[in-house]
């Protein structure tokens, strides 16, 4: 799954050294663009230096993973003269380089390391040069090298071009013969920044003339010249002999070509603004590059083509795609959609991102932002013939991360070549991206009343009255609000039905067919012919369906396109994937495929009726299901070729960020949460009601001797609901046993009671676009007050609660689950004044409707009132809770509370109709993370670089904990040797690491973060320490 290009360009030797110096040269790097730009400098050294010739053997820093590689490797650097290495930040990879490379520093001419970890850094040696010793100096120098730690990835890079820029002031701070070491890495930094074959040719003959072969310029038939410098930021166009440094002196020579229509000059046209890799420019590796400008020309539209020097890309952003020339004005965007075509987040590389920075550069510029990206860690033939499709390391750094920043629409754009390792632009890929940031561009510029929107509704199981179902949402009652929303924003929405029930019968055409078999309506008569002729896959699809029309969406002559038309407006409904039979069939199948009927109405919304964008509404539907590569898309892909060329968007529920991200990464979503219902108590019915008010009796009236006949009423009332089957029951009659032993059974059957109770069930189903009720948000707020943050220095209410009757919550707790009684009652009590707390906290902020629609910022302190949480609280009898704590506790649940009602989902539909940047937002449990709050964000999974976070690994610790005390009490007091557990990606993205977190606690380690605060490392836990023997773990 790695690139390996042929030896030709990985290892070159001399074809004759003639009595010439030979130098041996190892490089290993991140960007494969180094790779024939630095074999074109050595065959011309070899080919023209009558003094030097060089022996060179690259590596691409992911190869190093291959056991013989890496074995290679160490050899050539045992033997080499010069080690050369750039953008290491790996921490893996960065050690084995470290490890290969430490033993030989001393005897290597020179070391040149490029922005990396900071231990590859420090392997850095030229002459009296380091960076251990600039670290340990007074110079300027020494105070930019303690910054490098904090100013990783983009800022190191970025602070080290502007040193490059100061370094003759700076120079003047060190000895002489150390100034000119120092300026000779400055050099060697410019040369590499510079990047062409000619820039780098000088650079490893300056090297070979100072470090290895000082007379190698002696009779002046060699010599080296100065760097040529590029601008740090620009503006590039593959036509251009220039680069420009403003936008007027592009658009002038533009408007000046030639070779291109008028209506290509006209300012209205569409604009595509394109973020580009400086490093591929000037090493002459920009064949995707050109591609991708020339076919946006061919479209119609305008290209704006900039690129940064560093790895801060948000500079050009600001710099180019947006006109700051109206002074007292804000600066206006110029461009309609952005497309970043360097796999790498808006701001930083591939070590640590400036993610805010990017989120607010893209805020301001308020556009869609693509991000296709290269093929780094595979060869075009490996990706084509892998079902894996995107190499896993490539979905981390290139997608992952990408889409914090509120990156969309992941398109593979380039491949490389095996045999040179150059770029090669993918044309059938190139295509795809053009047209769909075309198509995004056309949501700036189409009139909202000519707009085209097609809402997406799912019917699963079909043939059981499931039109209209997703996770937690009334579908029907939300598409309302929406329709009424589109059609107050200017959207041609007609005969709107006069309610959502109205509107659901007026899809499905039969009142009944809720209940019954669905008789839909009929929108649209597709005849085979038009199938055939528009949808031109079709042919792949009779393997397992036959010739169409088939029996699925069919009349036996057409093919049937279900929903309803109201103006611009198409409420379709998807069809069945097919398989419900045998649904692991569609996804394991090799010839699995979509039936004729699918997909003709992906042909009928893009082809026939011309939808400007899809909005897929709720969780989940099949599209981003059907077969192809798990990640990185090919045209033959069936998500792929199903959505065509239309804007995806898609309503999901925020608590799903891991299915989420699959209909981002497959059918190019652009995913915008909905809030999920609350959890409420289960609460308790029938005999367990009766049970709950037996052992009320109980603790009323133990004393007076009526204990032993309530004792075996509770007996017999906990086999009548089964809890036989969760507690132990003793055969004897209550008589027989101790006060003790009758308490104690009291106590364990009022444990699994409150157990029961206490069930989180999610409480009805959320309308898009309405506030919740108060009961709604009492439900959330309890729930987020009953966890200790001890991040954000917050203290769970519970917990203050007990601290007032100095008692311990995590005793509570424990004694609970043991089925004490006194605390089994004492924790139903705090758990009620928990709620009531925050129902008073709530029900200063209720409308007329019963509805949490505005909060106010309530100071009680100041009006001189005592806090009605406070007082509460006093009046449930806890006088003495602290106050103190309560502070940050309710001041944060009030800012929740204000995130809970801020409901921003149509709000960020209608930006996304509109062609605007939505901003992004984390997925996950709003309990467990409140900055899923407020709704309506552009959901993304997690940095995979930040997990287990330390949350999760203080809960995996308690759940360990627990499960091993249990262990113990079944096996005789022993310890467990083994245990297996299932490893879920989708339960790691929702808790952030905490299954993981798990598997670490019960081995025994723990994460810790690298030099950049990425958690990627493990340091082993003392057995002191860790209290208990390590357990092998089976995952």
């Amino acid at each position: 799954m790695f690139t390996h290009v042929k030896s030709t360009i990985r290892h070159i030797v001399p074809e004759a050294i003639n009595g010439r110096s030979l130098l041996r040269v190892v490089y290993v790097v991140l960007e494969p663009q180094y790779q024939s730009s630095l074999s074109a400098a050595v065959n011309a050294i070899n080919k023209n230096n009558p003094k030097l010739a060089i022996e060179i053997s690259g590596y691409l820093i992911e190869e190093l993973r291959n056991p013989e590689n890496y074995a290679e490797f160490k050899q050539d650097v045992a033997e080499a003269n010069l080690f050369i290495a750039s953008l290491i930040f790996i921490e893996d990879l960065a050690d084995k380089v470290v490890e290969a490379v430490k033993p030989h520093r001393d005897n290597l001419d020179a070391v040149v390391v490029f922005p990396s970890m900071p231990q590859v850094m420090r392997l850095n040696k030229l002459g009296s040069f380091s960076m251990a010793q600039l670290g340990q100096s007074k110079s300027a120098i020494a105070q930019f090298m303690r910054k490098r730690k904090e100013n990783s990835g983009a800022g190191f890079q970025d602070a080290m071009l502007k040193l490059l820029r100061t370094l003759p002031q700076v120079l003047k701070y060190l000895p002489v013969e150390k100034a000119q070491d120092a300026r000779n890495f400055m050099l060697s930094f410019q040369y590499w920044l510079g990047g062409s074959s000619e820039n780098l040719e000088n650079f490893l003959v300056m090297l070979a003339h100072k470090y290895s072969y000082p007379d190698l310029l002696e009779d002046k038939t060699v010599e080296y010249k100065d760097p040529v410098v590029y601008p740090d930021l620009g503006i590039w166009h593959p036509l251009s002999m220039q680069m420009f440094e403003n936008v007027p002196d592009y658009l002038n020579w533009f408007n000046s070509r030639t070779d291109i229509s008028d209506s290509l000059k006209d300012p209205l046209a569409p604009c595509v603004g394109l973020i580009l890799q400086r490093t591929h420019l000037v090493t002459g590796d920009d064949a995707h590059y050109v591609a991708m400008v020339q076919e946006l020309e061919a479209m119609g539209a305008r290209v704006i083509p900039v690129f940064a020097g560093g790895l801060d890309f948000s500079k050009p952003v600001e710099a180019y795609f947006l006109d700051h020339t109206v002074k007292g004005m804000e600066p206006v965007p110029i461009v309609d959609t952005v497309v970043s075509l360097t796999g790498f987040a808006l701001v930083g590389g591939p070590a640590r991102q400036d993610h805010p920075k990017a989120i607010e550069s893209l805020k301001r510029l308020n556009r869609p932002y693509m991000c296709a990206l290269p093929l780094v860690f595979q060869t075009t033939q490996e990706w084509e013939a892998s079902d894996l499709g995107l190499h896993p390391i490539q979905v981390a750094l290139q997608i992952a991360i990408p889409e914090l920043d509120g990156a969309i629409e992941p398109i593979i754009l380039s491949g490389r070549d095996g045999n040179t390792g150059r770029a090669i632009a993918l044309q059938d890929r190139i295509e795809a991206v053009a047209q769909r940031a075309l198509k995004w561009a056309n949501l700036r510029k189409k009139p909202k009343l000519d707009k085209k929107v097609a809402i997406t509704v799912f019917s699963f199981p079909p043939d059981k009255g499931n039109v209209g179902t997703a996770a937690y949402l009334d579908v029907f009652g939300s598409i309302y609000e929406v329709m009424q929303a589109l059609q107050g924003n200017g959207y041609d929405v007609s005969e709107l039905p006069e309610s959502p029930k109205a509107l659901m019968e007026a899809v499905i055409h039969d009142a009944q067919a809720q209940y019954a078999s669905p008789e839909l309506n009929i929108a649209h008569r597709m005849s085979v012919e038009q199938y055939e002729r528009l949808t031109p896959y079709s042919v792949r699809l009779e393997e397992n369906w036959g010739p169409p029309p088939g029996n699925l969406n069919s009349d036996g002559q057409n093919l049937l396109i279900y929903g309803k038309h109201f103006g611009n407006v198409f409420i379709g409904v998807q069809p069945t994937f097919g398989y419900e039979g045998d649904p692991m069939r569609l996804l394991f199948s090799r010839s699995a495929s979509p039936h004729h009927g699918f997909a003709a109405y992906y042909t009928y919304l893009s082809q026939v009726w011309q939808a400007d964008a899809v909005l897929h509404f709720g969780t989940h539907g099949s599209l981003e299901f059907m077969p192809g590569k798990q990640m990185g898309m090919s045209g033959e892909c069936y998500p792929d070729t199903l959505i065509g060329m239309i804007p995806n968007l898609y309503y999901y529920a925020a608590n799903n960020p891991s299915e989420a991200t699959i209909a981002k990464r497959r059918s190019y979503a652009e995913t915008i949460s909905y809030l999920t219902p609350p959890a409420e108590n289960a609460g308790l019915y029938k005999g367990l009601k009766e049970l709950s008010e037996l052992i009320g009796s109980y603790q009323t009236l133990k004393d007076g001797g009526r204990g032993v006949p309530i004792v075996n009423t509770i007996m017999d009332q906990c086999r009548l609901v089964n809890l036989d089957q969760d507690i132990e029951l003793p055969d004897t009659d209550a008589k027989d046993m101790t006060q003790e032993q009758r308490d104690n059974l009291v106590g364990l059957a009022y444990r699994k009671l409150m157990e029961i109770e206490s069930r989180l069930l999610p409480c009805g189903l959320h309308v898009i676009g309405k506030p919740p009720t108060a009961e709604e948000a009492i439900a959330t707020l309890v729930n987020i007050a009953s966890l200790d943050r001890e991040e954000e220095g917050i203290t769970s209410l519970p917990r203050i609660i007990a601290n007032s009757l100095d008692r311990d919550i995590e005793e509570v707790y424990q004694n609970s689950d043991r089925g004490i009684l006194e605390d089994v009652e004492l924790l139903q009590q705090i758990t009620l004044a928990t709620r009531e707390a925050v129902s008073a906290l709530v029900k200063t902020q209720i409308d007329a409707e019963g509805r949490v629609s505005f909060v106010s910022k309530l100071n009680f302190l100041n009006l001189g009132k005592k806090a009605p949480w406070v007082e509460t609280l006093h009046q449930l009898g806890y006088p003495k809770v602290d106050q103190e704590a309560l502070k940050p506790l309710f001041e944060y649940l009030e800012f929740c509370l204000e995130q809970v009602c801020a409901d921003n989902e149509l709000g960020g539909l209608l930006k996304a109709l509109e062609g605007e940047y939505v901003l992004p937002g984390p997925g996950g449990d709003p309990i467990r993370n409140p900055n899923v709050l407020p709704t309506g964000k552009n959901i993304h999974a997690l940095d995979p670089q930040s997990i287990p976070t330390l949350a999760a690994v203080k809960s995996a610790k308690i759940v360990v904990d627990r499960l091993i005390a249990r262990q113990k009490i079944d096996n005789g007091g022993n310890y467990p040797e083994t245990i297996a557990c299932v490893l879920w990606g989708t339960d790691n993205i929702k808790t952030y690491g905490e299954s993981l977190a798990q598997i670490m606690w019960m081995v025994g380690v723990k994460p810790v973060p690298d030099a950049l605060g990425r958690v990627n490392k493990l340091e082993l836990i003392s057995l002191e320490e860790l209290g208990r023997p390590r357990i092998d773990v089976v995952v």
